[in-house]
């Protein structure tokens, strides 16, 4: 590594091997007017990547809907923030770890949680949950089974210790992510609506205070490891994936709360991607300020370290902080009494410049808030993807009968429980877990109730392939049925878009489709973005992973006690499904696993349908009328109701497929739109009623009882058979040595 007061020569070498193309290399030398110490070489090299900057995504994320009466805070800040009434705020955000977790698992998924939870608790919220997205190689490559275990013992060993709940989230394995596996990390905080915290510094001479733990090597160039593709040498590329200490970070946590509590915050940023760099610029350029910063100050672990290296080190539960001066002394013996580093490191000024000073001599010298503005910005090309066939149920094989097909099926990787995952995960720390993982969606409480909050994580990223414009609509969609089945009100969502590589135009094609099919779903479903992430360049020698951008979705229940669950409750309650079922079969699981044909078009999503099904269920949720709701996505009908049946341990009695609806694609086809209701039967006729009053699509197809799936003129499948299947495949993946 260099010492300080080293400058080598700036070379187009030099220049490539920190990310920067020639084009913007020139862009530097002219925003300058002279070459670029190699500090500020770093420096640009942090602001300038794909993972710091968005050059290639900025032009498109202008048209997500991230506003409504709700949102306090959209994209723009640490995390997103929304009004929940009473004086309340729920602070979210979604973002990924993918490239250091497939190069050290461990370090890379306990570090993604780590900076997630920060970019919560720097707004001022108590993070009070967390959850992730993680996606996998297929499960015969040589590497999976490596990275599952470390990945999920990452998360579960940073969040367990941190304490906080890991209440949801998904898994799923795809030979496409097989050289780049997907770790997207997602936390909920809650804080006072009137006291939330922003990155802008304001007033002169203000001192800039570095908070938390040492600065070490760890870390250097992970935002730039984190916008550039793999390759066969990635291992070499260790040192570059940060380390965690969840221990330290509640420390950080408890302190950052006490000292905004004694009102001695005026602007406070994470130390995460492109740590010291990243933080310092964006706090004076959000507030036209200027930033003096002094190297010297700053508390390190290790010797001998150089300003390059500081300025792009990202060790982890650090925070950079302006201050009120009359509360230094009080801040600094907070921090001590938490047993955290405190060092005033610099000071604002007027003068709109960076400035970095190590060892007394002047390392960078620049205009700061060029480093965020005039960041390259890409209209890259872009192609949209080639439309695909509609597949017909008639022109697909049933290669066996329903019952095989439904005890094959849910015990193969995509639909087998995931419960050793979440088991490792301490779900319940807090003591407000109401739905643990496993259902549609986590609900936890907030404080001692009545108020409860939904959420979840959804993507389906197969559809996102065959069609980005109808994925992304679905994956948001899909969250937002989840908030619903569980009775909450959906709010506003998080993101994670990742995909390949923005230079091919047809995979700046896939960004392209699945965002305007995000855009229009949340405007239909009044579902505003309040905060996300972009991850690019998702791909090893060429090929990318399946486009999947993430939706993290947040509802509010305004009872939790009343929330309701998937489980079949009791015998002989009649089982509805709301929504219209054609036996949409393209893309659907069982084309891919049964059939082995991945292929056609996804189901259409008809935000209408979504939006009057949805509102409907959940005010049968409110009335008391539904006494289980799920709703039906992968695998379709019958594996919807097989999982109601495991989860309450109780049968069904279901009527043959209707004549018109071929048995397969009826039972296993992907509609959208659809829910799986039990009601008393009661209630049965008033409900038929108001939903014929409505025109909302409903039709009674069996009856709970008994300890078996039993359709009419198909073998029963006993209940607890099929929970077996559904358990075993996991584990036995997991401690086989194959």
């Amino acid at each position: 590594m260099n010492q300080p007061n080293t400058h080598p020569e700036i070379t187009p070498d030099l220049v490539a091997s920190h990310g920067l193309k020639p084009d913007e290399y020139q862009r530097i030398l002219d925003l300058i007017g002279r070459v670029p110490s190699f500090t500020e070489l770093g420096i640009f090299s942090a602001m300038w990547n794909e993972h710091c900057s968005y050059k290639s995504s900025r032009i498109h994320l202008k048209g997500l809907p991230t506003k409504a009466p709700w949102v306090i805070q959209g994209p723009g800040e640490n995390a997103g923030v929304i009004d929940i009434g009473d004086g309340q705020a729920v602070v979210f955000k979604m973002e990924s770890h993918n490239h250091p977790s497939y190069i050290e698992p461990y370090q890379g998924a306990t570090t993604g949680v780590g900076g997630i939870l920060r970019d919560v608790f720097t707004m001022g919220a108590r993070p009070i949950a967390c959850l992730n997205a993680l996606s996998f190689g297929a499960p015969e490559h040589p590497r999976t089974r490596h990275l599952v275990s470390g990945v999920v013992a990452g998360v579960g060993g940073y969040g367990n210790s941190f304490g906080v709940p890991t209440v949801g989230g998904q898994t799923r394995f795809h030979s496409r992510y097989d050289g780049n596996i997907l770790v997207n990390a997602m936390a909920v905080g809650l804080a006072d609506a009137d006291k939330i915290f922003y990155a802008a510094a304001s007033g002169v001479n203000m001192p800039i205070v570095y908070l938390g733990s040492k600065t070490g090597r760890d870390g250097i160039h992970g935002a730039t490891m984190a916008s550039a593709e793999f390759d066969d040498d990635s291992a070499e590329k260790r040192p570059t994936v940060q380390v965690g200490d969840p221990f330290a970070e509640k420390l950080l946590l408890e302190a950052c709360l006490e000292i905004m509590a004694a009102d001695c915050v005026v602007a406070i940023q994470d130390m995460g991607a492109a740590g010291l760099t990243c933080s310092a610029v964006e706090m004076g350029a959000k507030g036209d300020l200027g930033v003096d910063l002094n190297l010297d100050a700053v508390p390190t672990r290790e010797t001998g370290m150089s300003a390059y290296e500081m300025m792009l080190s990202e060790s982890q539960e650090r925070m950079l902080m302006v201050l009120k001066p009359e509360k230094e002394k009080q801040a600094e013996a907070i921090f001590r009494k938490w047993g955290l580093d405190f060092a005033i490191v610099g000071y604002t000024t007027p003068t709109e410049r960076f400035v970095v000073r190590h060892g007394g001599v002047v390392m960078a010298d620049l205009p700061i808030k060029e480093l965020e503005a005039q960041a390259p910005l890409y209209d890259r090309p872009h192609v949209a993807s080639p439309l695909l066939p509609t597949i017909h149920a008639r022109d697909v094989a049933q290669p066996m009968s329903i019952a095989d097909t439904l005890e094959t099926m849910i015990a193969t990787p995509e639909l087998c429980s995931k419960r050793w995952v979440w088991e490792q995960y301490d779900h319940v720390i807090g003591g407000n877990t109401v739905q643990r993982p496993g259902g549609d969606a986590a609900v936890v409480r907030i404080e001692d109730g009545p108020k409860g909050l939904a959420m979840t994580c959804d993507v389906t990223p197969r559809y996102c392939e065959a069609d980005p414009y109808e994925g992304g609509k679905q994956a948001v969609a899909e969250a937002w049925r989840n908030i619903t089945a569980v009775g909450g009100r959906p709010l506003a969502i998080t993101d994670n878009l990742n995909f390949g590589n923005p230079e091919r135009p047809e995979i700046m094609g896939q960004l392209v489709g699945c965002l305007k099919g995000i855009a229009e779903a949340c405007i239909a479903l009044d579902f505003p973005i309040v905060s996300g992430n972009v991850s690019l360049y998702n791909e090893t020698n060429g090929r990318g992973i399946l486009p999947t951008p993430s939706i993290g979705g947040v509802g509010l229940l305004a009872d939790f006690t009343k929330s309701a669950t998937l489980a079949f409750k009791a015998e002989s309650e009649a089982i509805l499904v709301i929504g219209e079922t054609q036996g949409w079969l393209g893309q659907s699981v069982y084309l891919r696993d049964i059939c082995q044909r991945e292929e056609g078009a996804p189901p259409p999503v008809d935000l209408a349908a979504e939006k009057r099904n949805g509102d409907v269920v959940r005010g049968m949720i409110h009335a008391g009328t539904a006494t289980a709701v799920h709703d039906i996505s992968d695998g379709g009908l019958l594996i919807a109701l097989t999982e109601m049946a495991m989860a309450g341990h109780i049968g069904a009695q279901l009527d043959a497929a209707p004549a018109a609806t071929l048995p397969h694609a009826y039972w296993f086809g992907e509609d959208q739109a659809r829910y799986i209701v039990t009601v008393k039967q009661d209630d049965l006729l008033g409900v038929m009623t108001k939903l014929r009053a409505v025109e909302v699509p409903c039709v009674q197809i069996g009856v709970t009882g008994g300890d078996s799936l039993a359709i009419t003129g198909e073998r029963a499948v006993h209940v607890e058979h099929l929970r077996s299947a559904h358990e075993r495949w996991l584990p036995g993946y997991m401690n086989s040595k194959n």
